[in-house]
């Protein structure tokens, strides 16, 4: 208990000491993030936050981790530091989707091969249970690359990634140190401490933005930590265990999940490139009716919150009847924040007109 208090406060305190240095030499070099028309910021801002959180979990898991304990340690390390240099790449030169989709290959194929980070059963799921490495291992590399996409597409208000990264990696957090699975439990606290020390800094006025090098580290550890709590549900005896594990899992990363896959879809009934960026994400549509950064942000993490309640409640439907549940309402809430934003904007060419 006391070494994943410490590795909170010593990633904590890390990230937060080496963000003002940060802030400064990212406007001194002029590496900021300028207003755009898909922007929803109107000031120059740093754009390497990111890095802070990097360092801070960086140094927290090495210090409080024992490598003999978690032998998959040095890879999850090593998939880490491909994303860091495919995001701090991209935040200083930006650099094709391509490009980052190869970097994020290489290391999620490292966590399947050599961390064992990997999905091996559909339980129950379409009568499935148990599944072959044929089909485990290129599902699971699919997984952790989604998820990475999805927080970094996520990532476009004051305070949203960062705050679902926050929510996600702390309720990770405590089923691990509840189920005893203390290094887990040390890893997930380790980021959920950095990224508070970041959001200090990003809320609104945000002095930087986490940049897609904190984007795609969030979304690649919260990958592990979302694989490892499905799969260590295997034959678990626990007041602690949940049915319907992959519905929870889906549940408690819906926000990210299921906005890139709208948005992803309407891309492509549009004929364009999933990757062709564009103001339809779930937060762009608050913003147009009228919220502010904070209280889109705060809007969204109870949705979130709220459709983790549900799942938790409604675990005994089973993970497939669950699962439509729980995409029907997340329809249902973005249809309603859609027509928020139209109302908002057919009443200001009103207004205009007049």
């Amino acid at each position: 208990m006391y070494d994943i208090i410490l590795a909170f406060i010593t990633a904590f305190v890390v990230s937060y000491s080496a963000m003002p240095s940060i802030i400064r030499i990212a406007i001194d070099k002029g590496l900021c993030d300028l207003p755009g028309e898909r922007r929803s910021h109107t000031a120059v801002t740093p754009s390497l936050g990111g890095i802070g959180i990097f360092v801070g979990l960086l140094f927290s898991i090495v210090f409080w981790t024992s490598f003999d304990k978690f032998g998959d340690l040095q890879y999850i390390l090593c998939a880490i530091l491909v994303i860091a240099i495919i995001g701090v790449k991209d935040d200083i030169e930006s650099i094709s989707p391509y490009k980052k989709l190869y970097g994020e290959l290489l290391a999620a194929i490292i966590l399947v091969f050599k961390s064992n980070v990997k999905i091996t059963s559909f339980y129950g799921i379409f009568g499935i249970g148990d599944i072959p490495d044929a089909i485990a291992i290129p599902l699971s590399i699919f997984i952790i690359i989604v998820i990475i996409n999805a927080f970094n597409l996520i990532d476009g208000i004051n305070g949203l990634s960062g705050s679902i990264g926050l929510l996600v990696s702390t309720i990770f957090g405590l089923w691990f140190y509840v189920t005893n699975n203390l290094v887990l439990a040390v890893l997930a606290f380790s980021l959920a401490g950095s990224i508070l020390a970041f959001l200090k800094y990003n809320f609104t006025p945000a002095k930087i933005f986490m940049g897609d090098t904190g984007a795609l580290l969030l979304g690649m550890v919260c990958s592990i930590l979302s694989i490892k709590f499905i799969e260590l549900h295997k034959g678990l005896e626990s007041p602690y265990a949940f049915k319907a594990v992959p519905a929870i899992t889906v549940s408690i990363l819906i926000l990210p999940l299921f906005d890139t896959l709208r948005v992803f879809t309407m891309r492509i009934l549009k004929g364009k490139s999933p990757f062709y960026p564009d103001r339809t994400h779930i937060h762009h549509l608050l913003i147009d009716a009228g919220f502010t950064h904070l209280k889109a942000t705060t809007v969204l993490i109870m949705v979130n919150i709220s459709l983790i309640a549900i799942a938790i409640s409604l675990q005994d439907l089973g993970s497939l009847v669950l699962l439509i549940l729980i995409l029907v309402l997340a329809s249902i809430v973005t249809s309603v924040f859609f027509f928020m934003a139209a109302k908002k904007m057919k009443n200001d060419n009103k207004s205009f007109s007049a």
